[in-house]
């Protein structure tokens, strides 16, 4: 791309780039990734601010479906500015990090945190180093439900426990009309819908059940779903599309899921308000969050159980998991320019117009500095 033309784009791009991850999306399946031009400015704006490097040829990573369709709008751009062809599957966190520990993918997505096992599992893959956890997408997890005349719904962890639990099975039960007065809850069945795959958004779901609601979750947490009974449905994707066709459904997905017939339900923390997942709400929760990752790694420990005003408390951080040393020679050039893009101011931005909420500056700051050091 000619010297002149780049910042004339570049001089668009702050107008543009608000919008330029939805329209990113737009086919996306469907183009050619490697190509350099585009038809659309904001994309092509957002392209033009890119650092390639020496990067080239195709990318391979897999992992989270939570950050799926982020991915999908920085692979637009860092593709159209690079040439370079980035395949990530999305399917699923558990699958997302065996493929980075058997040497399968370049990087991988992960809603949780790599466990001290798979951080000894990494170091055969990473010559020399091991796998870190670099917070790069945060967003609140939507329960999300479908029910015929409720447009509205508020429900409290207590109440989520015991639904996902199978404890409380019609919408008008008391507990759940003792939320919200005022409103006619049909005499319907709950459909309630988990993942059926190993998942990091499950993860941070139970996480969320077991800190607020230890008398009615009695369940030690993990990727796999642990209740009895329920309904089930790969990716967010999957369990999204089950509560969208499902009268009755209530099923948990990231917010950028929530559309097309699926309402989102607002959680009481014991503010003074309920709060709705959004962008504004998840990153007041993870503003509070505390590194606790040691040396280059830089996992979260996020606050659940926040009664602070407009926090929405089921939050998830998406971390890129990638070698901090001991990066395939081939690939590492490519990794590092797409990290460095997703991690950079352009590459943030986009996340509101599209669901997600931006990881605290303070975070993204050291996440920047540990990306220009991987090797």
């Amino acid at each position: 791309m000619k010297l002149q033309r780049k910042n004339r784009l570049r001089a668009l791009s702050l107008g543009a780039v608000a919008v330029s991850g939805a329209l990113a999306l737009t086919g996306c399946g469907s183009d050619d990734n490697g190509g350099k031009e585009s038809g659309n400015p904001s994309t092509s704006a957002n392209a033009a601010s890119i650092k390639c490097d020496d990067a080239k040829g195709q990318l391979l990573a897999d992992g989270s479906s939570a950050q799926k369709n982020a991915i999908d709008a920085w692979v637009k751009a860092f593709s159209q500015a690079c040439g370079v062809q980035i395949n990530y599957k999305g399917g699923g966190s558990g699958a997302g990090v065996t493929a980075f520990t058997q040497g399968q993918v370049a990087f991988a997505g992960s809603d949780s945190a790599l466990k001290p096992e798979e951080v000894t599992a990494s170091k055969k893959v990473c010559n020399g180093g091991q796998g870190i956890d670099l917070p790069m997408v945060g967003g609140p997890i939507a329960v999300g439900y479908n029910v015929p005349g409720v447009d509205n719904l508020v429900l409290d962890a207590p109440t989520l426990a015991k639904i996902f639990d199978s404890k409380i099975t019609k919408w008008n039960d008391p507990a759940i009309a003792a939320l919200n007065k005022g409103v006619k809850l049909p005499d319907l069945k709950i459909q309630a819908f988990h993942r059926s795959d190993e998942s990091g958004t499950t993860d941070n779901f139970t996480k969320y059940l077991i800190a607020t609601a230890p008398d009615n979750w009695k369940y030690s947490g993990g990727k796999a779903w642990q209740a009895k009974g329920g309904q089930s449905a790969p990716q967010s994707a999957g369990v999204a599309q089950q509560v969208k066709q499902t009268s009755g459904a209530i099923g948990y997905f990231e917010l950028s899921y929530v559309k097309d017939g699926i309402k989102a339900v607002s959680i009481d923390t014991g503010a003074s308000k309920p709060v709705a997942p959004s962008s504004e709400s998840a990153t007041a929760d993870i503003a509070a969050a505390k590194v606790v990752g040691t040396g280059k790694d830089l996992s979260l420990q996020l606050d659940y159980k926040t009664k602070a005003e407009g926090a929405y408390p089921i939050t998830l951080v998406t971390y890129e998991i990638v070698c901090d040393k001991g990066n395939k020679s081939d690939t590492l050039p490519a990794t590092k320019a797409f990290l460095r893009y997703i991690a950079g101011e352009d590459g943030q931005k986009v996340l509101p117009s599209i669901g997600y909420a931006p990881v605290p500056d303070e975070i993204i700051a050291k996440v920047r500095t540990t990306v220009e050091g991987l090797s």
